[in-house]
């Protein structure tokens, strides 16, 4: 598996600094485990119906430290099942930078991104060039290009994946060698 560039639409804006991702099912629902059932959930306290918006592809904008607080996994969860691809924001809480990389979800560090999308806005990641482009205004921002671990663990579709990718390659030559 291979990080394709991104093309989605803007389905939600975070206009706060320091967002709780808990708040995107309800701190009361996150020991739901039921997908379907947390996906229906999402930003519902936000707006009524907000699931039945959300496409294939669509982008998530947040501001600064988006995913403070305990990072919890249900509400990517939910976003995912939706079918979001992706978190642009201004910068991320550690954390949940950490464990959404992990997973394989793209985490995107684009300093302006807020004020230059609206909700609705057709956005591109071009990782190659490290640039995400709004379509609707035809602006260019600069990403924050990953680490070579990050890219690798995105790249192989998670840390697991990318540690037995790494791991076959180095146990592979040792087996033989034995």
């Amino acid at each position: 598996m291979s990080l394709a560039n991104l093309h989605g639409r803007a389905a939600w804006v975070f206009e706060e600094d320091d967002y709780d991702i808990d708040l995107i099912v309800g701190v009361r629902n996150i020991k739901i485990t039921d997908v379907k059932e947390l996906a229906a959930l999402a930003m519902a306290d936000y707006t009524p119906g907000f699931a039945a918006t959300v496409g294939k592809g669509d982008l998530l904008i947040g501001g600064h430290n988006f995913g403070y607080g305990h990072p919890h996994y249900p509400a990517m969860r939910a976003m995912r099942h939706l079918g979001v691809a992706a978190v642009i924001a201004e910068s991320f809480s550690p954390g949940f930078f950490r464990g959404e990389t992990s997973m394989g979800f793209p985490l995107v560090s684009c300093p302006g991104i807020r004020a230059a999308t609206a909700r609705g806005d057709e956005l591109t990641v071009d990782w190659a060039t490290n640039e995400v482009k709004n379509l609707r205004s035809g602006q260019t921002l600069m990403l924050q290009p990953f680490s070579d671990s990050e890219r690798g663990m995105l790249d192989a579709g998670g840390l697991i994946p990318y540690l037995k990718r790494r791991m076959g390659g180095a146990g592979g030559a040792a087996a033989h060698a034995a």
